[in-house]
Formats: structure tokens, C-alpha cells, sequence
């Protein structure tokens, strides 16, 4: 993930405003020189020698106790970006000593009269109650590895790390796409995944690569509109529409537009890979951000506030339909253990009836296309975006329509045999972007091939059928056919309310509500959730490259 700049240390005038505890607080003019922590105390606070991070928590408490004047008459006072870099390694850092130096810094500064931020949430997502997420238990390990390596633990790293395996291969693909050698330039890359994640209307995503984009030297001017970047990024815009919403549209003539010789500026091949790349990465983790119901970073626009809390002021948590105090939710448990039965006996009877039984590949086909043309409800559409986002999205009234809308001529159906990830995609992007086809590769198999052998209360279970099911549907919603699945097996295992959530996370995700987040596998564990999370953001990723993967190698003809 892109981290934020290393905190500012800049003083910033506070209007000489009261704070909470009635003392009046101390500010001094932007123009004076500044005596808060230094960007390098900041830094090696993620050094991996004990010593040297105590050496830095030195430092940083020392500059803290400096600029608040504590050691010395003056009136200065911390800066709003050393206040949310504290407040964010008070509420996220893994490390309990960096941790708590900082809650025991803000509590100093409040002391002294200044305004500190309060986070809005109470943990990374608004769907899974942080208790729970304390309860099913996040690898300690890989969030620690996290923050010495990158600097922060953000919200997608603290969810994902629920699956650790996933976690650490997903890492290392976001590191070599965004921080690599490649062919394009490091800002270029969170500029492509910023338009990216706008699509989607993504402000989470928007926010933390535009915080990368800076750091990499990008000229601000870009982030207030697609109108101020270089023709050469804008052209991507049509490319970027495409691949968020309909993939299938992508014609060989939109790769040439771009690449042939006498295009006007022209990409190179390799450019235009690692640019779909960052591209489709990008629009499969907006999925996640929304499927989970991701809370804002602490240090990002939504996620912090210098208001104090209201008298009875509760913070955010998330609202669940179940409420075990209630006749209501006690039943919503007795029909959700019910469910999971039900779910179980089908698995075994389809795996039994699969054996037995041979379809014919005429039936396969007509399953198929009963499969995807099948009517499903989405949410009501959010309201409008916010300007940051809806600056950098061209066309926003372009979006998601059915592969296969009933009653309509559909494009003709992706067959699997016929251009795969395996046989053709994995080659070509390995060719173009060396590394990034064996990173992809490996994605996609630890997230079909990861398993607990459990499922609700039950240990001991193959959920191999069910997890197959779950990546085939959302190929069938982007047309892409399997001739050697059987797609009865789709409905058989997937239930509506998991049929809306995955439709709605994969083909419109900015319209995932907590609701539809609670209504399917009900007495499932959170981290059960988010593994099928896992699955619908890497198929969707699969068959968003397949569709533009084909329209290069036909070029390349």
C-alpha cells in the first residue's frame, strides 16, 4: 500500500481557540522555523534494532516536550501533521512501545492546551467490530514485519492479515508494482492507481495513493483534475472506464490506439501492462475496501476529528442486525446455524451427484447462460461522491451494465479454453513486465488454493467445491465460461443474499452496505467473510486482465 509522507513537522496557526480542558492554545506563525520531532526520528522509529527504535522514541519524545515548550519558555506548538502521525501510530503501530509513546505524547500535548485529533472509528472496518477482529485474531506477526517495512499498518493490511499467506504475497505484489524498477515512473504509478480507485469512487484508496504520489514528487496540480496531468495519462481514461466496468468491451483497436507506431503520445507495450496492472489492482482492491466496509486511515480526510467527543458521544462501531439480547436476533442465530447444516449437505450431495452423474456439454452450456443471465438486485446507488474523487473520474455516468442483460444480444462468451490465465495470460505479462506474472500467479493461487478446513463451527471440512463455485460465478458475471464446470453446482451453493453481496463487491462496489455485508453466512466468522472477500477481489482481477490481455496478444499478431 502507498504510505502516507513522513509526518510534516511544520507549525500551523490555531486561531488562538480554546481546547477542551479551557486552556487557550498556544500557536505561533507558519513563517517561524520549526522545533517539533524531526522527519528522522519519525522514521527510524521503524528500525528494526531495539535499540536504535528506543533511541528514536528518545528523540521523538524529546522534540515533543521541545516544541510544547515543557523544557524552555516559548509558544510553540506541534504541527497538525506531527499530530496525526502520532495519532495514527497510537492507534495502529503493532509495537506496543512505539504505541504507547505516542497515546502518552498526545496526552501531554492535551495537557498543555493543544487541540489533538481523535479517531472516528474504533477499528479498521465498520462491518467486523474491532473486539472481533482482537477475538478471531490478526497475525501479530506480519503487522509488525508491515510497519518496520513500510512505515504504517493500514486498514487493508490489519484486515487482510486475518489470512496471513494471502497478506504477505499480496504485499510483495503492491511493492513491485508501485516501488519496483519498472518502466513507468514512481509517481506516474499512484497517479494511474488514483484514477483507478475514482472509478469506484473509492476515497480511501484516492486518498492514500495521492499520499504516495506526493512523496514520489508528483506535482499537486494533477490531483485537482484529469484536465491538469500529461496527455500521455489522460489518454488511459477510456482503457480505465472499460476495465472498472465492462472488460469485455476491450478490443484490439483500443490496444492500438495507444501503442502503434504514429500514436500521439504512444505507450510502449511494457508501459501499457504495468499501467493495466495498476489499473485492474487497483479497481479489485477498491472490492475489498468496500466489501469489508473499511473505516478511513486515522490520518486521512473522514478518519480524524479535533472536535471533542459530544457529551454521550459513543464511537463509530458497526451496526450488525443481530442482537443476541433480542427474540429477533436469538432466532437470526437458530436460522443461521441452519443454514451452515444446509450448506454442508449440499456440498456433500453435489460432490456426490458430480461423481455419478455426467452432463452433457450441451446442459453445461445451458447452465451457464441460466447462470448469467439471472436477475440479480443490487443497493440502492450511494449518494454523489466527493469532489476529490469525482475531479479525476472522465465519464462518471459510465458504468457497470450486465455481461448478459436479459432480452438483450450479449457479447460472446469468454471461453476458458480458449485464452486462459494459465496457458496465455501468465507468458505475456511475465514477457512484458518480467517478475509481475509469477507475483500475479501466486496471488492467484494461494487465494483458491487457502483453506482452513473448517466453515462455521465445523473443523474438518473440504471447502474445496464452495470455493470454486464462488470464483466461477464471478467469471460467469464477467462471461468468462468453464466448459468442464458444472454451473448447476452455482446455485446449488450459493445462496441469494451471497449471490447480491458478491455481485454488488465485484461489479459495483462503491453500492456494499452493512447490510448486505450481515445478510449472507450468518454464524460464519468474520475472518470466513473476508477470505470470500479475497476470492471475489483476485477472480475479479483474473478476468479484468484476461479481456485486455487478449486484446494485446491479438495486436501482437
Amino acid at each position: 500500500m502507498a504510505s502516507n509522507p513522513a509526518a510534516g513537522v511544520t507549525c500551523q496557526a490555531n486561531g488562538g481557540k480554546v481546547s477542551g480542558s479551557g486552556r487557550s492554545c498556544r500557536h505561533r506563525s507558519e513563517s517561524e522555523s520549526d522545533v517539533g520531532p524531526t522527519v528522522k526520528s519519525l522514521s527510524r522509529l521503524c528500525s528494526r534494532d531495539e535499540d536504535e527504535r528506543a533511541a528514536a522514541l528518545e528523540e521523538l519524545s524529546q522534540g515533543v516536550v521541545s516544541t510544547l515548550g515543557l523544557d524552555r519558555r516559548g509558544s510553540a506548538r506541534l504541527g497538525k501533521d506531527t499530530l496525526l502521525h502520532l495519532l495514527r501510530l497510537s492507534r495502529s503501530c503493532p509495537l506496543e512501545d512505539v504505541r504507547g509513546k505516542a497515546t502518552e505524547l498526545l496526552r501531554t500535548a492535551q495537557e498543555q492546551g493543544v487541540e489533538v485529533p481523535r479517531a472516528l472509528a474504533t477499528g479498521p472496518s465498520a462491518f467486523i467490530h474491532a473486539k472481533q477482529m482482537l477475538k478471531e485474531g490478526p497475525d501479530q506477526d506480519i503487522l509488525i514485519e508491515s510497519f518496520l517495512s513500510l512505515g504504517r499498518v493500514d486498514h487493508v493490511t490489519m484486515v487482510m492479515a486475518l489470512h496471513p499467506a494471502y497478506l504477505s504475497c499480496f504485499l510483495r505484489t503492491q511493492h513491485a508494482l508501485l516501488e519496483l524498477d519498472g518502466p513507468l515512473p514512481r509517481h506516474w504509478r499512484h497517479y494511474i492507481a488514483v484514477t483507478a480507485a475514482a472509478r469506484h469512487h473509492c476515497s480511501y484508496l484516492v486518498q492514500q495513493h495521492s499520499a504516495g504520489f506526493l512523496e514520489a514528487g508528483g506535482e499537486e496540480s494533477w490531483l485537482s483534475g484529469l484536465e491538469h496531468a500529461p496527455t500521455k495519462l489522460r489518454s488511459l481514461q477510456t482503457l480505465n472506464k472499460l476495465l472498472a466496468h465492462r472488460p469485455w468491451l476491450i478490443t484490439q483497436q483500443h490496444i492500438e490506439e495507444l501503442v502503434c507506431p504514429g500514436a500521439e503520445p504512444r505507450w510502449s507495450l511494457a508501459e501499457l501492462i504495468h499501467a493495466v496492472v495498476l489499473m485492474a489492482q487497483a479497481h479489485s482492491l477498491c472490492s475489498f475496501v468496500w466489501g469489508c466496509g473499511l473505516n478511513p486511515e486515522p490520518d486521512h480526510i473522514g478518519g480524524y476529528t479535533f472536535q471533542p467527543p459530544s457529551p454521550g458521544h459513543l464511537p463509530r462501531s458497526p451496526h450488525s442486525p443481530h442482537s443476541p439480547a433480542s427474540e429477533d436476533g436469538r432466532q437470526e442465530l437458530v436460522d443461521g446455524a441452519m443454514e451452515v447444516e444446509v450448506l454442508m449437505k449440499r456440498m456433500v450431495e453435489l460432490q456426490q451427484q458430480q461423481e455419478e452423474e455426467e452432463c452433457t456439454q450441451e446442459e453445461m452450456v445451458t447452465r451457464f447462460e441460466r447462470e448469467r443471465s439471472e436477475s440479480i438486485p443490487t443497493a440502492v446507488v450511494r449518494g454523489a461522491p466527493p469532489d476529490l474523487v469525482l475531479r479525476l473520474v472522465e465519464d462518471p455516468e459510465f458504468r457497470y451494465e450486465d455481461f448478459a442483460p436479459r432480452g438483450e444480444q450479449s457479447p460472446p462468451t469468454m471461453r476458458a479454453q480458449d485464452y486462459s490465465w494459465e496457458d496465455h495470460g501468465f507468458s505475456l505479462v511475465n514477457r512484458l513486465l518480467p517478475d509481475m506474472g509469477q507475483l500475479l500467479d501466486e496471488k492467484f493461487q494461494v487465494v483458491s488454493n487457502l483453506t482452513y478446513n473448517r466453515m462455521a463451527m465445523h473443523e474438518g471440512v473440504d471447502t474445496h467445491t464452495l470455493r470454486k463455485a464462488l470464483w466461477n460465478y464471478i467469471h460467469c458475471l464477467y462471461g468468462i465460461r468453464y466448459d468442464d464446470y458444472d454451473y448447476g453446482g452455482v446455485n446449488v451453493l450459493l445462496e441469494r443474499s451471497l449471490k447480491v453481496f458478491v455481485k454488488t463487491m465485484a461489479c459495483h462496489p462503491e453500492q456494499t452496505t452493512a447490510r448486505i455485508y450481515h445478510a449472507f453466512w450468518r454464524h460464519f466468522r468474520h475472518s470466513e467473510k473476508v477470505h470470500a472477500n479475497l476470492i471475489v477481489m483476485e477472480a475479479r482481477l483474473q478476468a479484468a486482465l484476461l479481456y485486455t490481455l487478449r486484446a494485446i496478444t491479438h495486436y501482437m499478431r
